[in-house]
């Protein structure tokens, strides 16, 4: 830990922006045709191998009905519990002690999901705001030590030490030893309400239809959502995989069921079917996250069980796989911290089962065009996970309504990584994310902060 740089926050502002979805994006029960994009912006004083004060930025979409679906609140309430969420970590990382960035999000995790549980919120939209921070606070002190992410990482200047439940475990040795990737295959999400078997693109040239996304992008690995009744999704898995068979030939894919399945009957019904399919590489959340730690999962299942929504607090993963979970999902919107985390505990029980039983999985929360699939794709590179859902590209508009000159300092500084329409490049189903090595995470263009309105407006953006 000898590289970790104490840093003080000395002030957290906080902007909204809309985002308007250019197809609607069916998960589970809901609908998603527009909501609140979150920007953060932190200045910091920065000690030790830094100096002076630094800023630092992050964004991360408002997504109602997937941190919490219980249907007692509207997506407007779902909003603004995440922006509660937001404003109670802005209020206790400003001005605070001098202190490492993981000591930060260390010293405050515990009492920011307790504030929120104590307000009714969701494990997962109470530390929201703090997964969001932390990465404005990873890229205020990256820039003012002018290194990459991967370098931080590398050199630990998070200041990583300690985790409970893995005691004695070399974090500056395991971090210096990962080995970020310069390329990730992009995992097409094919929603609930997807087209499939047209050859259809929408007026800004950009596919509509299964096939037409097969054309574009040239992906061989995608991501089907399950509705929860095992024979209508059976029926449309066949539909989905008849289209990939003709347009794409050698394909790979995974399930998500978004909590939809809530009987192990149902979700036994649904492996039974399976068996003369080609088999998924996981299936992800098919319970509910309230049945994800005290049922165990079906024994001996026909494909690995992937934890998402239930990863709402940091001993989610480890009580998990007590029930029968192997895989958590890496989501920017969940954390770093947890992320680097349960890929450490991955290679630790993998290692004392002396077989690759645990794994992570990468998954997209309609992340868009700028600083939040920048970041995500850089958490993605730096875990080694090879393959990304990648959907905020395709459900969203690139840049949406950014203004165009902050377009095209995006455009300018990650040719690689965005087309001359400041969209996603997908070349062969692959994202070249070069650009994102610069000193930062992955920020070298900054949003236009007076294209964003006050965070108090987020619920009227829906």
């Amino acid at each position: 830990m000898a590289d970790s740089v104490k840093l003080i926050v000395r002030s957290v502002d906080v902007r909204v922006r809309p985002v308007h979805l250019r197809l609607p994006f069916r998960f589970g029960a809901n609908t998603l045709t527009a909501c609140p994009q979150l920007f953060v912006r932190v200045e910091t004083e920065v000690a030790g191998s830094g100096s002076g004060r630094a800023e630092g930025f992050a964004a991360e979409l408002m997504v109602p009905k997937w941190f919490d679906k219980r249907v007692q609140f509207t997506p407007h309430d779902n909003v603004a519990h995440l922006a509660r969420a937001v404003t109670n970590a802005a209020d206790a990382y400003a001005n605070n002690v001098p202190a490492t960035a993981f000591e930060l999000f260390a010293r405050h995790h515990e009492a920011l999901a307790r504030v929120g549980a104590d307000a009714g919120l969701t494990e997962l939209s109470s530390t929201f705001g703090q997964a969001v921070i932390d990465r404005a606070v990873i890229d205020a002190l990256c820039r003012a030590t002018n290194q990459s992410f991967f370098d931080a990482a590398k050199h630990n200047l998070f200041g990583i030490d300690r985790v409970d439940d893995l005691p004695g475990w070399d974090w500056p040795a395991w971090l210096a030893a990962l080995q970020p990737l310069r390329r990730i295959e992009a995992r097409h999400t094919v929603g609930l309400l997807d087209e499939l078997d047209s050859m259809r693109f929408g007026v800004d040239g950009l596919p509509i239809s299964l096939r037409a996304v097969a054309r574009r992008y040239a992906h061989r690995s995608f991501k089907i959502k399950l509705g929860g009744d095992p024979g209508a999704d059976l029926t449309r898995l066949r539909a989905v995989l008849t289209v990939l068979d003709a347009a794409v030939g050698e394909y790979r894919y995974t399930l998500d069921g978004n909590e939809q399945y809530a009987s192990m009957d149902a979700l036994i019904e649904l492996m039974r079917g399976l068996t003369d399919l080609p088999t998924p590489l996981y299936i992800e959340q098919p319970v509910p996250r309230e049945l994800s730690f005290g049922t165990p999962l079906p024994a001996d299942p026909i494909a690995p069980f992937l934890m998402d929504e239930a990863d709402g607090t940091l001993d989610a993963f480890p009580r998990g796989r007590a029930t029968g979970w192997t895989g958590v999902s890496s989501k920017a919107c969940k954390g770093v911290y947890k992320s680097l985390i349960n890929r450490a505990r991955c290679d630790h029980w993998n290692a004392e089962a002396k077989r690759p039983m645990y794994f992570m999985s990468a998954e997209d929360l309609t992340c868009q065009a700028g600083l939040a699939v920048q970041q995500d794709l850089a958490l993605v590179a730096l875990l080694g996970i090879t393959h990304s859902e990648r959907n905020g590209h395709h459900f969203g508009r690139g840049f949406g309504d950014a203004p165009a000159e902050e377009q095209a300092a995006f455009r300018r500084v990650h040719a690689g990584l965005y087309d001359d329409h400041a969209c996603l490049r997908i070349v062969h189903g692959t994202i070249n994310i070069d650009s994102l090595f610069a000193a930062g995470y992955a920020h070298s263009a900054t949003p236009d902060w007076q294209a964003t309105q006050p965070l108090a407006r987020a619920t009227e953006l829906l």
